[in-house]
């Protein structure tokens, strides 16, 4: 079932200059989906766009079969959750428990049933023993874990990550990115669209949309986008550790096999 329908998608702030140009794409229910590109690329904008942020753009945007416009604004949003680049912008309760407890008190959740589901999206966050906690005393990973477990609270089809790791120190990377593999286990039709300038977070991913001047340039499995090297040189990208290290292996004459796609399966043919 496709999630995210985008077709022709084109939008200007100055009415002039276009932040995005004729993009058409779509994303699988479940898909782990990276947007990857330079600054002012048009990545974030096109978030603000799949998400009702903003309007006035040509095309159509289409979520879970429905038309985005005004009049469905709303009940699509209410689907979707979103967590910044920056966690301390999203904090508005004292505690981690209140934090989690914001959206669902929006949302007129009884509060016999709101103890439990802030407990449990606390634990699936890894953040169960923090609950009285105040979110200021926490690390950035622990921030960033705080914050989507407010979004999980919600019960989202769709997550986006507007660059949610990239103020985080590598461990609290490392952190988020095996919460995500821990949140697509426990629910397959969870769909993550991660905003990101890393790199080897793409190279993890389902599908990677590859932006450059408001027009999608590259998609597809982060294999076969990869392999445009040259291609993703020129916009300034580089590609992931495996993929320069199998170019150098073969430049050696290693007779890697084109079959090899990651990491994983690299030291796994490394060992052989």
């Amino acid at each position: 079932m496709k999630i995210i329908e985008v077709e022709n998608l084109s939008y200007s702030y100055d009415g002039v200059n276009p932040a995005v140009s004729g993009l058409s794409f779509s994303v699988e229910e479940g898909q782990y989906c990276a947007l990857i590109g330079h600054n002012g690329s048009g990545k974030s904008t096109l978030a603000k766009l799949l998400t009702g942020l903003i309007s006035g753009y040509q095309g159509s945007i289409r979520l879970f079969g429905t038309e985005l416009n005004p009049k469905t604004l709303y009940s699509l949003r209410s689907r979707m959750g979103i967590v910044f680049q920056n966690p301390d912008n999203q904090f508005v309760g004292s505690t981690v428990r209140d934090d989690i407890a914001f959206g669902l008190e929006n949302r007129c959740v009884r509060r016999e049933e709101m103890d439990g589901i802030i407990r449990k999206c606390a634990q699936e966050a890894g953040m169960e023993n923090f609950l009285d906690a105040a979110p200021e005393n926490l690390s950035g990973g622990q921030k960033q874990r705080v914050a989507i477990a407010g979004v999980l609270a919600m019960r989202p089809d769709i997550l986006i990550y507007d660059e949610a790791t990239s103020m985080l120190d590598p461990k609290g990377k490392k952190e988020i990115l095996e919460l995500t593999r821990k949140m697509r286990e426990g629910n397959p039709k969870l769909t993550i669209i991660s905003i990101t300038h890393d790199i080897e977070e793409a190279a993890t991913v389902d599908e990677v949309l590859v932006l450059n001047g408001g027009r999608l340039i590259l998609s597809g499995a982060p294999k076969e986008v990869f392999s445009h090297r040259e291609e993703l040189g020129k916009i300034h990208l580089d590609a992931p550790f495996y993929v320069n290290l199998i170019a150098a292996l073969k430049d050696k004459g290693v007779a890697v096999p084109d079959t090899v796609g990651s990491l994983a399966e690299l030291e796994e043919f490394l060992c052989r």
